[in-house]
């Protein structure tokens, strides 16, 4: 899509509290771009563009883009929303968040991390690992990376690190010097409709990829294994547990909030190498994965391997990835953004793995009616590394959608299949008065989930005073 921008144009953001337009706006107003934006309610997100004094309107209304010249709307927003139905009539140009990312990179050499799950851990290792190398790169994230205290930052190198969003397709118009595929999962079907669907995208995404460039894809995933078969895609390195990846993790071990590993690489005409000894400050399979990742990137353009393992092993984590907000009791409370089955499944088996003296209480708030519908048998079985879980009200994003399951029998199949014991809450309130009486110094809590669940685990130290 081509698109003309000049720097007087007024470029108004709708639902610019999203982590994604939060983001591609902070880096618009550092290139001299003129930035505004509305969305429903205030967040962290909006607070930090605050600073930067972008224009910020409360709920949406046609006056908020009174003196706008082009909309730049989230996938969360719908046509029928009386902003877009404002800038047709006044025949405003509206672009999706992607187009505009990709028109703002397209002059970049740009490494584009796309995949179903772990995209925001990788997009954050490989972003650190840069700066840590002086690259300086601009980067724009899907979630806050903590050294940073922000999901986006504009440097000053031809380098750009993205997290791409595939939940309305808009992630193939990026484009991508080098692009990393994590895993493939049956993730957004109220866009693609199907996993062949899915996978014609990624193989997209991956053609995309100019000769000179690399797809780094994991094959430890069945689903990008099958990508991977595709006759017209040449350029791939893989990485990944399996004995077939040209960056292969071995001699995995775990400790309380570390991992440490080697890397074996194989590379086309070149002789075997192995990496010794990388630690990293996060735990789970999962996570060893997207650190194998960044590493095979950052070698690959030539990142030497001291400052692969220091930037490893000082790296400050992401928001909202295994977090620990606070103690009550001798028992850690942590806030987890794991929302589908597999991240579930990936964290509770992490936590498991490293704290095996404790026992596992998981605070789980579904995430929209039509994943749950979706995906009911596998959240089934997601929780067998959990001793407990504490099932909350459904957050429905905005989805006005019918649930076509009974909610108690959800739980009851939880119970069955995870084998675990399940308790109902229906507020925050409720989980307060349930932790107090159940968190002791033989178990620990996670909260889990992509709606309100994150605000609530942070109330609790108030809450459970009273």
């Amino acid at each position: 899509m081509n698109i003309n921008l000049a720097k007087s144009e007024i470029i108004h953001f709708v639902g610019i509290g999203g982590i994604g337009m939060s983001g591609l706006a902070l880096i618009m107003i550092g290139l001299g771009f003129k930035v505004q934006g509305s969305d429903k309610s205030l967040n962290k997100n909006i607070e930090r563009l605050k600073k930067h004094r972008i224009k910020f309107f409360q709920g949406h209304a046609s006056s908020n883009i009174k003196k706008a010249t082009i909309l730049v709307i989230s996938s969360a927003i719908k046509n029928n929303n009386i902003e877009i139905k404002e800038a047709k009539k006044k025949n405003l140009p509206v672009y999706k968040r992607g187009d505009m990312l990709a028109h703002i990179t397209s002059l970049k050499k740009n490494i584009v991390v796309s995949g179903s799950h772990g995209k925001t851990t990788t997009t954050s290792l490989i972003a650190s690992i840069f700066s840590k190398a002086k690259l300086d790169p601009t980067i724009i994230n899907g979630g806050v990376i903590n050294s940073l205290d922000n999901s986006a930052k504009l440097g000053k190198s031809e380098w750009s690190v993205l997290e791409s969003d595939e939940s309305d397709g808009s992630f193939i118009k990026v484009p991508s010097t080098y692009a990393v595929v994590t895993n493939i999962d049956r993730e957004h079907m109220d866009y693609y409709k199907s996993l062949s669907d899915l996978k014609r995208h990624f193989i997209k995404f991956m053609l995309k990829v100019p000769s000179f460039g690399k797809t780094f894809i994991c094959i430890d995933d069945k689903n990008t294994r099958d990508i991977c078969k595709s006759s017209k895609i040449k350029n791939i390195l893989t990485y990944g547990y399996s004995n077939q990846s040209n960056f292969k993790i071995k001699n995995c071990s775990f400790q309380k909030n570390k991992s440490f590993f080697d890397v074996e690489m194989r590379l086309p005409n070149k002789n075997k190498i192995v990496l010794k000894k990388f630690e990293l400050p996060l735990i789970g399979s999962h996570n060893v994965k997207n650190a194998t990742a960044a590493i095979a990137v950052s070698y690959f353009i030539g990142i030497s391997p001291i400052i692969l393992k220091n930037s490893l092993k000082k790296f400050k984590g992401v928001e909202r990835r295994f977090n620990k907000i606070f103690t009550y009791n001798g028992a850690d409370i942590y806030d987890d953004y794991a929302h589908h089955p597999t991240e579930i499944r990936e964290v509770l088996n992490g936590v498991s793995n490293s704290y095996k003296e404790k026992k596992i209480l998981c605070i789980f708030q579904p995430h929209r009616v039509s994943r749950i519908n979706d995906l009911k048998d596998e959240f089934c079985y997601s929780f067998k590394n959990a001793s407990y879980v504490i099932l909350c009200p459904i957050y429905k994003a905005g989805e006005n959608l019918k649930l076509n399951l009974d909610y108690y029998k959800f739980a009851e199949q939880i119970s069955k299949k995870s084998k675990v014991q399940v308790f109902f809450i229906n507020n925050k309130y409720e989980l307060a008065k349930f932790l107090k009486k159940f968190l002791n110094k033989e178990n620990m809590a996670i909260g889990m989930g992509a709606g309100s669940i994150s605000s609530w685990i942070k109330e609790l130290p108030s809450l459970m005073k009273k």
